[in-house]
């Protein structure tokens, strides 16, 4: 079986809180993250976990933890939950992409009587009380932010045996708490999906439109009319709003309008999306810190496999081949 991972991103989450404790994070955890490496083995998050509570020996490390995530500690998932217009999108995002993050468990979101449901089961294992109640509160403190707002959760589930002190669970969750239950599980209103996002951290998504003009900016000259679509099209791609509908819509006009006005340029919507999806994905496939699925997110595609068939198409190479002999090229 693959060892499970975490994304050296969330990683540094432990780092930043150990540094907030008034402590050398590299003395407690050891060298910083290469910026190169994006997974770090479960055991070593399993380890240094460990090792800040032997330090501090306080009941409820991961709740305190957990106030200092981030957008940035979910990588390119972070980014894309920014982009998203209500919480309901976001979490979509983090479930379709989750192993980006945390490569243990799959998430599943289904809705049932006493509310929206996300469950962990156990089959690839049981990381442990300390990474399983840091998942859970990280993501639940993530979406409180992503909100701007606090909501209570209806109910928490842990696999792991009860801690001596269970009252700062159920005073950061806001309703009931549960251990030693077949799977972990969230549950919370439904209500809860539609909240809109507030704008945090727009520097995130300044980097990722910064780098698309740089792309725009490096490919082929086109007719002003179509580079407006393209220049367009790039932030609806990294959003999942891959239609000829939703270009159309932000240049308001109907989708037969734009495709009239497409032919005419010599061109088509998916020839359009296509070559932009491209010349996006080969600058992404540069940068080594950008995993695989991470980039199948920011163009769009809701499985890897789509995209790898998709690439595949546009150059004869598979994603990880073309990275790997354009490396080797700038090597030499």
């Amino acid at each position: 079986m693959t060892e499970n991972r975490v994304a050296s991103s969330y990683v540094r989450l432990l780092y930043e809180y150990v540094e907030r404790q008034g402590k050398d994070p590299v003395a407690v955890l050891g060298e910083p993250l290469d910026d190169a490496v994006h997974f770090v083995p479960m055991a070593r998050w399993q380890t240094m976990l460990a090792r800040v509570d032997e330090l501090e020996r306080r009941p409820a490390l991961a709740l305190r933890i957990a106030e200092g995530i981030g957008a940035r500690h979910f990588g390119v998932v972070g980014y894309a939950a920014l982009a998203c217009g209500s919480l309901a999108e976001a979490l979509q995002r983090l479930e379709r992409f989750h192993a980006s993050v945390y490569d243990a468990n799959p998430a599943q979101v289904t809705v049932q009587p006493d509310g929206v449901c996300i469950e962990w089961g156990v089959a690839r294992g049981r990381p442990g009380a300390l990474v399983d109640e840091t998942a859970i509160a990280s993501l639940v403190q993530l979406a409180r932010d992503l909100t701007g707002r606090y909501w209570p959760v209806r109910h928490v589930g842990f696999v792991n045996p009860a801690p001596m002190w269970v009252q700062p669970y159920e005073d950061f969750f806001g309703g009931q708490v549960g251990f030693d239950e077949p799977v972990t599980r969230l549950v919370f209103d439904p209500e809860v999906l539609a909240l809109p996002l507030r704008k945090s951290d727009p520097a995130l998504l300044t980097l990722l439109d910064h780098q698309a003009e740089q792309l725009l900016a490096e490919v082929a000259t086109v007719p002003a009319v179509v580079d407006a679509w393209r220049r367009t099209l790039v932030p609806l791609i990294r959003e999942g709003q891959t239609s000829l509908a939703a270009l159309a819509e932000a240049h308001h006009m109907s989708a037969r309008t734009l495709q009239r006005r497409l032919a005419e340029q010599g061109t088509s919507f998916q020839g359009l999306l296509d070559q932009t999806r491209r010349h996006l994905a080969e600058r992404h496939l540069r940068d080594a810190q950008l995993d695989l699925a991470e980039i199948a997110l920011l163009l769009g595609y809701s499985e890897q496999s789509a995209f790898t068939r998709a690439f595949r198409s546009w150059t004869g190479l598979a994603p990880a081949q073309w990275r790997r002999r354009n490396a080797a090229a700038l090597a030499r």
